[in-house]
This record gives C-alpha cells, structure tokens and sequence, in this order.
C-alpha cells in the first residue's frame, strides 16, 4: 500500500508533532491491514484498488497527542479502506 500525501488540516505544526503523527498512523496502519487486512484490495481480477481520497470518515479525537491522533487517524483510514467511507 502507498500513500502518498497524508494531509493535516487544521492542526498546527508547533503543538502537533507531524512527523511523530506520520510515525503512529504508519505503525497503526501497518498493524491493521497486518491483523485484518483490506477487503476492498481483494478486487478479484488483479487490479488491486487505487483511490484519489477517502470521505465520509469516522471523526477523529480532539487530541493534539500525536500518538493518539496518528492512530486515529490510521483506524479512520482503515475503516475507509474497508467499505465504511467514500471513495473519492
């Protein structure tokens, strides 16, 4: 899986550590599809699943931890990828 640009609006950089955040969702990202995997992925004929953007996600914590939001973020990621969002 790659994504390319993951994008924080309305956080700001000096309370909310960015890359400490891209750390968290990388592992808990890794963790899910590891432990549950992506059922939208499976597309049967090879092509695999590519995706400009995902709506309609679970809201994240208000929580400037950037462990905590980075993992939310992951769960709310995952949970797009596995049919509980907007394909975009």
């Amino acid at each position: 899986m790659d994504i390319g640009e993951l994008v924080l609006d309305g956080f700001d950089a000096r309370t909310t550590d960015p890359d400490r955040v891209s750390a968290a969702f990388q592992a808990e990202l890794t963790r899910l599809v590891r432990d549950r995997g992506v059922p939208l992925a499976a597309a049967g004929d090879g092509s695999g699943l590519a995706l400009d953007g995902l709506a309609g996600l679970p809201p994240l914590p208000a929580t400037t931890h950037p462990v905590r939001l980075g993992e939310a973020l992951a769960r709310a990621v995952h949970a797009g990828l596995t049919g509980r969002g907007e394909a975009r």
